[in-house]
C-alpha cells in the first residue's frame, strides 16, 4: 500500500496543494515551523480521519475559511482508491471511491499508516494513556469491529460517569438506569478486553523478534498486559462480560461515593519486560527507546500480517534522536518495503547509504518544491 496522490484546500498553512509521491521514500525538507510536520499531519488525517497533534478539528481549518478537504488516491493490491475528508465547523465527511461514508468507523482502516515521533520514545515510560490511546489507534486500523467498540465503550462510559455524578449529588434516584449503562459498559468493554489480550499477544511476538535483532539477541521482550480483570482465568469475551456485569455491581457502593467508573479498559495499561525486568521502571533510556523502536516495527509487520498490505511509515523528525544503530535497524527494515515520509531539517548525519536518492521536496511558508 502507497499514497500516490495528496491535495490538500484550507489545511493549517496550505491554501492550496497538490502532490505526487514516490512509493519508496519521500523527504521532506525545511527549516522549522514550515509546515512539515503539518504535512505529515495531512496524511495521518486521510488516512485515520482524525489528527495525532489535536482534539479540535476547528484548529485544522485555515484561518478565514469554513472548510479544509484532503483528498487522496492510494495504491492497493486490488487497485487504486480515492479518499476525501472534509473538516468543516459542523462536522467531518469521509468518502471511500467518492462514496460518502455514514460512519467514520467505515471509513478508517482503508489506508493504514504508522507514525513515529520523538515523543513515541517516550511511549515506554510515558503515561498509560498515552499507552492506551497507542493501543486503540493501531488496532482501530486493523479491526473495524473494535474501533466500533472503543467508540461505542467511550460514549457509554462519559454517560455513565455523568449519572454516578447525578446519583453522587442526590440528583437523580433510579438505580435501575444505572444498571442498564453497567450492563452495556460490560458487553463492549468485554469485547475490547479480550481483543486487545489476544492483539498484544500477537504483537508482542512481533516486537521481540526486532528487539532481538537490535541487540544481538541479548534482549528478550515481553508484554504484559495489565487489566483489573484476570484474564488468564477467563477463555470467551462472553465470560468476561459476565465477570464485569459482576464487579460493576460489587463495586457500586463505591462508585457512588466516587462519582466515577471504577474499573474497566480505560484504566488498562501495558508494561514492557526485557530480560525480566521492568524497562519502565528499571530500564536505562537507550533501552526504553530500543523497546519504543521494536514496538514501532512490529506494527508494521502486525498490520501487514492482520490486512494483507503494507502500512505508510511516517517519520517525523524522528531519525535526529536515534544514535547510528538504531537509526541503521530502523532504515534496514523498512528500506524498499515500506513507503516512507520522512521531514528534517537537513540530511545531514541521515543514513544515506542505505536510503539511496530519496525523493525530496522542500517545504518552505506552506508552498512545497519538488
Amino acid at each position: 500500500m502507497y499514497l500516490e496522490h495528496l491535495e490538500l484546500a484550507h489545511f493549517r498553512n496550505y491554501d492550496s496543494l497538490a502532490l505526487d509521491f514516490s512509493p519508496q521514500t519521500n523527504v521532506l525538507i525545511g527549516e522549522n515551523a514550515q509546515g512539515k510536520t503539518n504535512l505529515l499531519e495531512a496524511v495521518y488525517v486521510l488516512s485515520l480521519a482524525r489528527s495525532h497533534r489535536t482534539n479540535d478539528d476547528k484548529s485544522l481549518i485555515q484561518w478565514g475559511h469554513d472548510f479544509a478537504k484532503l483528498s487522496g488516491v492510494i495504491q492497493r493490491r486490488v487497485g487504486r482508491l480515492p479518499l476525501e475528508i472534509v473538516l468543516s465547523h459542523k462536522g467531518k465527511r469521509a468518502k471511500i471511491n467518492h462514496l460518502e461514508q455514514k460512519r467514520l468507523s467505515q471509513y478508517v482502516g482503508q489506508f493504514n499508516v504508522i507514525l513515529f515521533a520523538p515523543e513515541d520514545l517516550g511511549l515506554v515510560k510515558g503515561s498509560p494513556a498515552g499507552r492506551r490511546r497507542f493501543i486503540d489507534m493501531e488496532f482501530g486500523q486493523i479491526n473495524h469491529q473494535y474501533l466500533y467498540n472503543i467508540t461505542q465503550y467511550r460514549s457509554i462510559l462519559r454517560q455513565r460517569n455523568l449519572y454516578l455524578r447525578s446519583l453522587q449529588r442526590h440528583q437523580a434516584k433510579d438505580l435501575v438506569y444505572l444498571e442498564v449503562l453497567s450492563d452495556q459498559l460490560s458487553g463492549f468493554g468485554a469485547e475490547i478486553i479480550w481483543a486487545r489480550k489476544n492483539f498484544l499477544q500477537q504483537m508482542s511476538e512481533y516486537a521481540n523478534a526486532q528487539q532481538q535483532q537490535i541487540t544481538q539477541q541479548r534482549e528478550q521482550l515481553i508484554f504484559n498486559y495489565q487489566t483489573v480483570l484476570p484474564t488468564a482465568e477467563i477463555q470467551s469475551s462472553e465470560q468476561l462480560y459476565q465477570y464485569l456485569k459482576e464487579q460493576y455491581q460489587k463495586q457500586q457502593k463505591r462508585e457512588l461515593q466516587q462519582g466515577t467508573t471504577a474499573l474497566g479498559p480505560h484504566r488498562d495499561d501495558v508494561s514492557f519486560i526485557v530480560n525480566d525486568k521492568n524497562v519502565q521502571t528499571f530500564g536505562s533510556q537507550g533501552q526504553q527507546r530500543t523497546v519504543a523502536l521494536s514496538l514501532k516495527l512490529a506494527e508494521i509487520e502486525m498490520m501487514k500480517a492482520q490486512t494483507g498490505e503494507t502500512p505508510v511509515l511516517l517519520l517525523d523528525d524522528v531519525l535526529s534522536e536515534l544514535d547510528d544503530l538504531r537509526q541503521t535497524h530502523l532504515l534496514q527494515t523498512i528500506h524498499n518495503r515500506v513507503q516512507t515520509f520522512l521531514t528534517t531539517t537537513s540530511l545531514d548525519g541521515i543514513a544515506r547509504d542505505i536510503i539511496g536518492q530519496p525523493t525530496t521536496f522542500t517545504v518552505s511558508s506552506g508552498k512545497v518544491i519538488h
